[in-house]
């Protein structure tokens, strides 16, 4: 299957897979640096828009390393892309820990 990505921003990245088994591709911050402070929400700008083909969804989940290792997960617990949708994909992090 084929899934168009646009780069909206120079900054942006591709997302990428980890391995060769990944489950999902990793996206990436577009913008500056972002501290996000103990307990609060910050929307994460990846500078891409993606085609997700009719029939499907693209979906965010928190990985593990993000979580168990920085407190951050995704603050809806599951992002969801529609098919129909074609502006910039964003992520809504919560920092649940106590260390910016």
């Amino acid at each position: 299957m084929k899934v168009r990505i646009k780069k909206l921003d120079e900054r942006a990245v591709v997302p990428t897979y980890g391995t060769e088994f990944s489950a999902g591709a990793d996206l990436y911050n577009s913008d500056t640096p972002v501290v996000i402070a103990p307990h609060t929400t910050t929307i994460i700008h990846t500078g891409i828009a993606i085609e997700i083909p009719e029939g499907y969804c693209g979906l965010i989940f928190a990985r593990r390393g993000l979580a168990t290792k920085r407190g951050l997960a995704p603050a809806n617990k599951v992002g969801v892309i529609d098919a129909d949708y074609r502006g910039e994909v964003c992520v809504i992090l919560v920092n649940l820990s106590n260390e910016p």
